[in-house]
């Protein structure tokens, strides 16, 4: 059940998202100008490290996710010894990576607010900050929710079928928001 309920709530933010979208084509196809104005300020292949981190990172959760299937919360040998690595180390290494991810969209935004793009600025600022603004309030929650499964790991003597399922519906997230930032990097990076 606990995994149905993650699918419809997911399903709830595609919508979300989907908003977003239908919100800044709308504008962009109001205000072309405004496009042709501030996209000369985006930084795309640094954009484009950035999304490859956020990507790698799914990779690290879909490898902690076999783990917890398998039962096997953490490492069984030592830290060096990847093969022997359980969910909560690959976990720790996800929950890293999609730390750089929003360090650098932090980063970036300070930039952008130096070159005159900002929120308040005019419709791209708003649209821009609009859509990566809520993704990455999105990708902080993810991090929260890994913060948890992986304090778990400290918590509990016996690793459960609960507690698996628990790390399990956290990557269907991660999964789900790493999959809209595809999205949103083709549509604000790509899509100039």
């Amino acid at each position: 059940m606990t995994a149905v309920g993650t699918m419809v709530w997911l399903a709830s933010e595609l919508m979300f998202f989907a908003g977003l979208f239908a919100m800044y084509f709308t504008i962009r196809g109001a205000a072309p100008q405004l496009w042709e104005q501030n996209t000369p300020h985006l930084n795309v292949p640094y954009a484009a490290a950035n999304t490859l981190i956020l990507v790698i990172s799914s990779i690290w959760c879909q490898l902690g996710v076999f783990k917890a299937e398998q039962g096997i919360p953490y490492r069984t040998g030592t830290l060096l010894q990847v093969k022997q690595w359980g969910m909560r180390e690959w976990y720790v290494l996800t929950y890293l990576f999609g730390s750089v991810f929003v360090a650098g969209q932090v980063l970036e935004y300070s930039e952008l607010v130096g070159a005159g793009v900002r929120i308040d600025s005019d419709s791209y600022g708003s649209m821009f900050y609009l859509t990566t603004g809520f993704h990455g309030l999105h990708v902080t929650g993810g991090l929260i929710a890994f913060l948890l499964i992986i304090a778990r790991t400290f918590t509990s003597r016996r690793y459960t079928h609960s507690q698996a399922t628990g790390a399990v519906v956290t990557s269907y997230y991660w999964h789900f928001v790493d999959v809209v930032w595809i999205a949103l990097f083709a549509t604000i990076y790509l899509l100039q």
